[in-house]
């Protein structure tokens, strides 16, 4: 049997495996909290590959010795023959799985995420898109049973957001909605069109991983927080009372506000969350200018050319076009059934791997 480049990438994590071990016995290295809990996390993934790639090891020598049998033993061909063919299998699905370990993960995958959609090109339409994702994501983190909390909103006369910024909690949220994060586009007829004309518009989603206090410290010094009364469609005032909140972080300009809540206290945490994500995503890069970057290359200008994704309604049609997926399940997707681009998504990545592109 040909071998697989498994061989290699499992010596590999063996040998990051052992030296972690010895890393990890290091009084300097257990004092250090956040360098340890980053560790002991590769160690455990690394145990996890090397469980999966040893388990496939062993398949492979018993494919081999099933083999050799059924070229000497002619009086047990069927059976040998259908055992080759279940653990031929069974090691295409162990080879997957590695593979799929292989793909470098995200520190983050395992936090909490934070999702902020805006409307883009389109006008009205774009709006009630953003809506239309809103739900779509919810109802998709019901069913992965995550809890959805919702920190700001803007919303329309018409039902649509403006913006809308939302958390998902729960123990890899970040890692499964990250992929949603870029220019989403729309193709259908709005219902104020009475001419049936189909129109274009779009979203703009960004995914940004909850970040927890003792990872960014802010400075009370650095804040200027302003309380203002909150505000519907149309900009209608919809409370009595300034519980409204706006907090500009002054070193980086960074803006954020929330209004949903009928508490002001309520709302300046919550709003503390969304700053505290923007300021983590932000010192990840070296410069501010590296975080535009990485922010144009996630949502765009809005720009109906600068998308990940497609929901043409008339057809019934939603297309990926970072995989170049296309799937005639609209109204599924919408109803939050995602996990087929979710999991296409990964399995590209997983390729991408294996022909050591990654």
């Amino acid at each position: 049997m040909a071998k697989s480049g498994i061989e290699d990438h499992l010596e590999t994590a063996r040998t990051e495996y052992r030296r972690l071990e010895e890393q990890l016995s290091d009084p300097a290295v257990i004092a250090d909290q956040s360098s340890y809990r980053d560790l002991t996390q590769r160690y455990a993934h690394l145990r996890q590959l090397i469980a999966v790639g040893e388990e496939w090891e062993r398949l492979t020598e018993a494919i081999t010795e099933e083999q050799e049998l059924l070229e000497a033993n002619d009086d047990l061909h069927d059976e040998l023959a259908e055992a080759i063919t279940a653990d031929r299998e069974k090691l295409t699905a162990l080879e997957r799985r590695f593979y799929l370990l292989l793909v470098p993960n995200d520190p983050n995958d395992a936090k909490n995420a934070i999702v902020e959609i805006r409307a883009g090109t389109g006008g009205e339409e774009s709006s009630l898109f953003a809506a239309d994702l809103f739900r779509m994501y919810a109802r998709y983190a019901e069913a992965k049973k995550f809890k959805v909390t919702l920190m700001d909103s803007h919303p329309t006369p018409l039902g649509g957001f403006k913006q809308i910024v939302f958390a998902v909690e729960g123990k890899g949220a970040y890692g499964l909605f990250r992929y949603e994060s870029g220019v989403h586009r729309v193709q259908r007829v709005p219902e104020t069109e009475s001419a049936g004309r189909i129109h274009t518009s779009t979203a703009t989603v960004a995914v940004l991983p909850e970040a927890a206090e003792v990872e960014v410290t802010i400075d009370p010094k650095d804040l200027r927080i302003d309380t203002f009364r909150s505000t519907g469609p149309g900009g209608q005032s919809v409370n009595t009372t300034d519980s409204a909140v706006r907090i500009t972080h002054i070193p980086t300009g960074i803006v954020v506000s929330c209004q949903d809540e009928k508490s002001q206290h309520k709302n300046k945490a919550q709003a503390m969350r969304v700053l505290r994500a923007r300021l983590k995503h932000l010192y990840e890069h070296e410069q501010e200018e590296e975080l535009a970057a990485t922010r144009r290359s996630q949502i765009g200008s809005g720009e109906r050319s600068e998308k990940i994704r497609t929901y043409n309604f008339p057809q019934n049609r939603v297309t990926d076009h970072r995989i170049n997926l296309t799937l005639y399940k609209l109204g599924e997707i919408m109803e939050g059934n995602l996990d087929p681009i979710t999991d296409a998504l990964r399995e590209a990545a997983v390729d991408r791997v294996r022909a050591g592109n990654a």
